[in-house]
């Protein structure tokens, strides 16, 4: 479905960003693994991926906190491949404190990492995909990209951020081949959840069962976490043909979070 195409997916060599990588290999495009480490064991996520799925797959190394390497990342990309023609936001960190306590330095992180680098990568990959009359973006998002809580105003920012910016690139770009769509997922349950989970059960002194119902799930109605598989297939679907007039749209993977 996506043979021939490659995909650039940040933040990916765990979590919500490695199954996303894994799907869009599992559809035929290669793929460009990411994160700030460079150690032999990215790599071989990428050589794993290649040897799976029967595509092209590198492990490129690029901190998303510095804009120069956002847009190298993109530029290392085309050298390699000739082209990009899928871009995944999906890098992001998260930091919880009242606003009068939150450290400058966590702030200005969380708004580079989670919104700033979006506008980078974008910035250098949407001229290529309308060169080649086909592109999609789709910028990994979060139910706080529609919704506030507590505690995560630089989150929160950064999120409400990337949706408004889904929107402004949609419109640049329509009726040029190219879409850009947001994912907006609640709670999914990946490694940093499960550290919360353990911490808010020592904190709180609740059984898992509990704080996982009444705590984490708390703005979830569904009570039950979203997976990286989910939030993947979403993310291929959007990066198909049959996604080619949806553009410039929030899709909410979040048991009901924003339905209210």
């Amino acid at each position: 479905m996506l043979s021939g195409k490659t995909a650039i997916v940040t933040g990916s060599n765990s979590g919500i960003g490695l199954a996303i990588a894994e799907a869009l290999a599992a559809d035929g495009a290669n793929i460009v693994v990411n994160s700030f480490t460079d150690g032999s064991a990215d790599h071989a996520i990428a050589t794993r991926i290649a040897k799976e799925h029967g595509v092209e797959a590198v492990y490129l190394k690029a901190d998303m906190s510095k804009g120069v390497e956002c847009r190298d990342l993109v530029e290392r990309t085309v050298a390699r491949f000739g082209g990009v023609d899928i871009l995944v936001n999906n890098a992001g960190i998260q930091h919880v404190s009242p606003i009068e306590d939150f450290p400058v330095e966590k702030w200005d992180a969380i708004i580079a990492i989670n919104l700033t680098a979006a506008f980078h990568t974008t910035a250098v990959a949407l001229p290529h995909m309308k060169a080649a009359g086909w592109g999609r973006i789709v910028n990994i998002a979060s139910a706080h990209g529609l919704r506030a809580s507590p505690n995560k105003s630089a989150y929160v920012a950064a999120k409400h951020g990337i949706v408004g910016l889904t929107k402004t690139v949609a419109l640049e770009a329509a009726g040029l081949g190219v879409t850009c769509n947001a994912v907006c997922p609640g709670f999914v349950l990946t490694p940093l959840v499960e550290t919360q989970i353990t911490d808010r059960m020592a904190e709180l002194g609740l059984d898992r069962e509990t704080t996982i119902r009444d705590v984490i799930l708390e703005k979830q109605p569904s009570k039950q976490f979203a997976t990286v598989e989910q939030i993947a297939a979403a993310t291929a679907f959007l990066a198909s043909d049959a996604a080619a007039q949806i553009t410039g749209t929030t899709l909410s993977i979040d048991g009901g979070w924003t339905a209210a």
